[in-house]
């Protein structure tokens, strides 16, 4: 019981804690501000997510790609890079599922697999260009990976309208029944929700995220890297190759869930007229989560409670999306402004350490 209370009394675990409910606080203030009532649109937006049994369930789908593209930029966090290019990885990794969920045709038990894989290995090849001119040219990460997500954009939409469009439309074809990964009975349990095996292998990334930084010599290396490249260099360490193989394994999380919103959620690919987002939203997660792999998926979680069930506060409360931003931007706000939630987070602390002695 002492070791629960200790976990949960953890300045890292209070910091995110307080920042949350100061977000949720200065978004209530916004709403009375507006001439809202902040207590009937919580309520509304609690109730648009948990008031029917397909909401939940597409309140799970929406969080599954905010795990992945969390963990992207998380893990280049934590090794010293800044991989702002997850929106891109993303959007390759939804081409690279496309391509082979359309032109081959094989047993559903190799086919969903490569289709999947596929994604990983586009989405990590796009994010180690970034990684690669970091590395062999000093060329700053998040000017590239920036870049690189509209030539992803524009690329992904010229590979489509190049081969799987047909005349006249502004969507692939299907991609083969054999390649989907959608779980068909869990989806009737919620009311035909689109519920995937994409959820399943995000929280395995999460724990792959774990296993590979902190129970390996490579992580030890990826992460010594991060925190002092000179010294790393130093003990004989490769730093070049460990700057491309942090923006490799990142890409390989934001490519995958790029797949799986293929693979499991749409089944085709359109025509984008703007970046799907999740990129971006992931980099809000990986701030929240403080970079470890269980904070983002608690992250992605109430991120996507929050975008989900804005439009019950729209419609319940009459309270416009926009103000759900002004939560998520609060909550981001303050968990950057660490000087600030300690001001609120010192008490218990300091009760803490008066208790220990």
């Amino acid at each position: 019981m002492n070791k629960v209370i200790a976990v949960f009394t953890k300045e890292s675990f209070l910091v995110p804690v307080v920042a949350i409910i100061l977000g949720l606080l200065t978004g209530a203030i916004a709403m009375l501000a507006g001439g809202f009532n902040p207590i009937q649109a919580y309520m509304a937006l609690i109730e648009k997510v948990f008031g029917s049994a397909y909401n939940f369930g597409e309140t799970i789908r929406q969080i599954t790609p905010l795990i992945f593209t969390g963990l992207a930029v998380a893990f280049a966090f934590r090794t010293g890079l800044f991989n702002i290019g997850a929106e891109g990885q993303f959007i390759v990794g939804m081409v690279a599922a496309t391509t082979v969920g359309i032109t081959l045709d094989l047993p559903a038990y190799i086919h969903a697999p490569l289709a999947v894989i596929a994604g990983a290995v586009a989405g990590g090849l796009w994010g180690s260009i970034a990684g690669y001119l970091k590395a062999a040219r000093g060329v700053n990460e998040v000017i590239t990976s920036i870049m690189l997500n509209w030539v992803a954009l524009y690329l992904a939409n010229w590979v489509m309208n190049a081969f799987f469009i047909p005349v006249g439309q502004q969507r692939s074809e299907t991609i083969k029944e054999s390649s989907m990964i959608t779980i068909s009975w869990l989806s009737q349990m919620f009311d035909s929700a689109r519920l995937h095996w994409g959820t399943l292998l995000a929280v395995l990334a999460a724990i792959f995220f774990y296993v590979i930084l902190w129970k390996t010599k490579s992580g030890y290396e990826l992460r010594a890297v991060g925190l002092n490249p000179h010294a790393s260099e130093y003990a004989g360490m490769n730093v070049n190759r460990n700057v491309v193989k942090a923006m490799f394994i990142g890409g390989m999380f934001a490519g995958i869930g790029g797949a799986c919103e293929i693979l499991g959620v749409f089944h085709y690919q359109a025509i984008m007229t703007a970046q799907p987002g999740y990129g971006f939203d992931g980099i809000a997660v990986a701030l929240i989560g403080g970079n470890t792999p269980f904070g983002v998926v608690l992250a992605a979680i109430l991120f996507g409670i929050l975008t989900f069930g804005a439009a019950g506060m729209k419609f319940g409360a009459g309270v416009p999306v926009e103000l759900i931003r002004v939560v998520i931007a609060s909550v981001i706000f303050f968990v950057a402004a660490h000087g600030i939630v300690k001001i609120f987070v010192k008490p218990i602390l300091k009760k803490k350490k008066e208790g220990g002695n």
